[in-house]
C-alpha cells in the first residue's frame, strides 16, 4: 500500500474534478524519489521492525457507497479513531481481516459506530461494494506492475487479491 501511494482525486479538493478518480504516486511522493520505490518500502519496514512501531491506515475518505450515494467519512469519527490509536486502545482491540486487500480492521473503537469500521458494512448494496473493491484491487495490481522488478517476494505477496 505504501509503495502504491493510492489516493483519490475528489471534487472539492481538486480543481476541475467532478467525480472521484483513483490515482497513485509511489510512496506518496513519486516526483521526489531517487531510488526504486521498493528501497523506500524496505527502509520503512526495517525502521518499523527495529523500533516496534505500529502502523495504521485510516480511511479519511469516502464511505457508504459509490460516488453520489456515499459520503466523506465524518471528521468526528476520524478524530475518534486517531484518539484510539494515540491512547493505545486499538493495540488491544479484536480485529477482522478484510478480504481482497488483506487489511485488519478493529471490530470496536470508542466513539465510533462499529458498523463503519468495516467499509463493506457501510454500503447498502454489498454486491456493489464487492465489485468496487475488486475494481480498485485490480487498479492496484495494474499500477504495481511497474515496480515488480526489483521488489522482494515479501512485498509482492502483500498485493491485493481480487476475487473476480
Amino acid at each position: 500500500h505504501f509503495m502504491s501511494g493510492y489516493t483519490a482525486k475528489v471534487a472539492g479538493t481538486e480543481v476541475g474534478v467532478k467525480e472521484p478518480s483513483a490515482t497513485f504516486s509511489a510512496c506518496f511522493g513519486a516526483p521526489f524519489l531517487v531510488w526504486h520505490p521498493s528501497k523506500y518500502a524496505e527502509l520503512l519496514a526495517e525502521k518499523v521492525e527495529k523500533d516496534g512501531v505500529h502502523c495504521w491506515l485510516v480511511n479519511t475518505g469516502w464511505s457508504g457507497g459509490a460516488y453520489g450515494e456515499g459520503k466523506r467519512l465524518s471528521l468526528k469519527y476520524t478524530r475518534a479513531i486517531i484518539d484510539g490509536i494515540h491512547h493505545g486502545d486499538l493495540e488491544s482491540a479484536e480485529y477482522e481481516t478484510l478480504p481482497i486487500f488483506n487489511l485488519q480492521v478493529p471490530k470496536l473503537c470508542a466513539k465510533v459506530p462499529s458498523e463503519i469500521l468495516n467499509p463493506r458494512n457501510t454500503w447498502s448494496d454489498k454486491a456493489a461494494h464487492d465489485r468496487q473493491a475488486n475494481q480498485l484491487a485490480q487498479l492496484f495490481l495494474d499500477n504495481f506492475k511497474q515496480f515488480e522488478d526489483g521488489t522482494s517476494d515479501a512485498i509482492l505477496s502483500a498485493a491485493p487479491t481480487p476475487s473476480n
